[in-house]
């Protein structure tokens, strides 16, 4: 990680943590996901950094060494958003190119929503845009679909989920995280996430035991519950953004995902990829990458093709 450079900003109100190189006149602003850290960026920040691009990659709001509220109402859309039109003119850019994986993909989509005069062009992985449903609250939705044992509805009880990745230890926690790669719905039990504490899990060559600790320093440090208070703000989300039913994106998109994405084998997400209903929402869409044999952290397995297909889409523009 030589020459990224750490310092933490004020920003709508939070101290946050950003990591950044490069001297270029163009910034690439990247976001991760959950449980991630600015860290999930660090081969993509090398290279284009390398380009001539001026890369930044904050830890979000509840994050590794930015501030991490303990109140779920300060996770809303409209808080994480703030903060990141903060961190931009912070930085004396009137627009920066995006690029974002995960909840961060959700908050590059809600940034493109709120704040289209931001973004030159985005670069999104594993979560498509889908417009807000006027009828039913996304966790009604999911566990009409999925039921109470899918992930995110665990997810919403405050404390639950902290309870048992504490029981399962932070290192091994991360490590059943990021190496899931099942293509399907993820489905917790009650008796908890990820079975036994003792189980042995062989790191992927894309994540070593050295990446694992530095992220399990972190969340050592933070704890989980500002990440989960993403998903605790859904439907708070889904009340707030009620005068944004039935917008489009629209700044310039290239998306990515694994074809063994959890993501993209649920709620039907192929099919409203590949049957053109994702263009319709998003009328500015210009490529969809579907990686074969990819899991969900895909800008960490494949690092170096990622990488490609940002620098080929944002030398567009």
């Amino acid at each position: 990680m030589e020459g990224i450079v750490h310092r933490t900003v004020q920003v709508n109100g939070i101290s946050m943590h950003v990591a950044e190189k490069g001297e270029g006149p163009s910034v690439v602003l990247f976001l991760h996901g959950f449980p991630e850290l600015w860290y999930s960026w660090r081969q993509q920040i090398l290279s284009l950094s390398s380009r001539g691009y001026r890369c930044v990659a904050p830890d979000l709001r509840g994050y590794g060494d930015s501030d991490c509220p303990r109140d779920v109402t300060a996770y809303t859309a409209f808080h994480i958003v703030g903060d990141l039109v903060a961190l931009i003119d912070s930085l004396g850019q009137d627009q920066v190119f995006v690029v974002a994986h995960d909840w961060g993909a959700i908050v590059a989509w809600n940034l493109c929503l709120f704040r289209p005069d931001k973004v030159k062009a985005l670069v999104n992985m594993s979560v498509v845009y889908r417009p807000r449903n006027p009828l039913k609250k996304p966790t009604d939705i999911f566990r009409a679909v999925y039921g109470e044992d899918f992930y995110i509805c665990r997810f919403q009880a405050p404390g639950v989920a902290e309870s048992d990745f504490a029981r399962r230890g932070t290192a091994s926690l991360l490590k059943i995280f990021l190496t899931y790669r099942t293509p399907a719905p993820l489905i917790v039990p009650k008796e908890g996430f990820g079975g036994s504490p003792n189980t042995q899990i062989t790191l992927p060559t894309w994540l070593s035991e050295e990446d694992i600790a530095y992220f399990a320093s972190k969340f050592d440090k933070s704890g989980f519950t500002g990440g989960l208070n993403y998903y605790r703000a859904l439907d708070l989300n889904w009340e707030l953004m009620a005068p944004w039913t039935g917008v489009q994106i629209k700044v310039p998109v290239k998306f990515i995902i694994g074809d063994q994405d959890l993501t993209y084998n649920s709620f039907g997400a192929k099919n409203y990829i590949h049957s053109g209903a994702f263009k319709e929402n998003v009328p500015f869409l210009q490529d969809v990458v579907v990686m074969e044999g990819v899991g969900h952290f895909i800008n960490q397995e494949k690092a170096p093709e990622i990488t490609e297909h940002i620098f080929e889409f944002i030398t567009k523009f």
